[in-house]
């Protein structure tokens, strides 16, 4: 499938499956299994029926053309999920790597206080979201257009891991950590 940028429906509807698939099926009412996996059919059906135009190929789009890539299937396409960014208990089979020396977290400046006094906790989601480059960070903190101002944080990635903290890579270039103190990390 060519890489194109999705309509400003197809946004409505990626953002609506990503709160379905990330935070509560049960409003869709689709089941989750255990991995996050929800059935391709089952979800459309479900979208359908709230109102959204969704098919094989829409869906595709959402997998495919999202530019933040939330979405994956399985091998046969039968069953999609998110991820990451879960507030629900799933496991999505992650498998722990070797992150690079460095990686980056941007969030809104009214966060810094907290931040530096607990370090990056992952709040209502199951994991700290990193970034692999600055300026996927500050994409990430610039998306709030409330804020006022935004901090970018350098995380010693390599030295969190030589203390023993694991992470996770994610299909999407984005990293996953379970919290990172204060004493890893460095405003940029």
């Amino acid at each position: 499938m060519s890489e194109k940028k999705l309509s400003a429906v197809e946004v409505k509807i990626s953002k609506r499956i990503a709160y379905i698939l990330r935070h509560s099926p049960e409003s869709a009412g689709v089941a989750m299994d255990e991995h996050g996996w929800v059935d391709t059919e089952v979800l459309m059906n479900a979208l359908c029926s709230q109102g959204y135009s969704v098919d094989s190929e829409c869906l595709d789009r959402m997998v495919y053309c999202n530019g933040k890539k939330r979405f994956i299937y399985n091998d046969d396409k039968t069953k999609i999920r998110a991820c990451h960014g879960h507030t629900v208990k799933v496991d999505v089979e992650l498998k722990a790597a070797r992150p690079p020396k460095f990686l980056y977290h941007g969030t809104v400046g009214e966060n810094a206080d907290a931040i530096a006094a607990e370090g990056l906790l992952p709040m209502k989601r199951l994991y700290v979201h990193l970034s692999a480059d600055v300026e996927t960070a500050r994409q990430v903190a610039g998306r709030r257009k409330t804020a006022v101002g935004y901090v970018i944080y350098r995380v010693r990635a390599e030295d969190m891991m030589k203390d023993g903290h694991t992470f996770w890579p994610v299909e999407n270039g984005i990293w996953l950590a379970k919290a990172v103190s204060p004493h890893y990390l460095d405003i940029l």
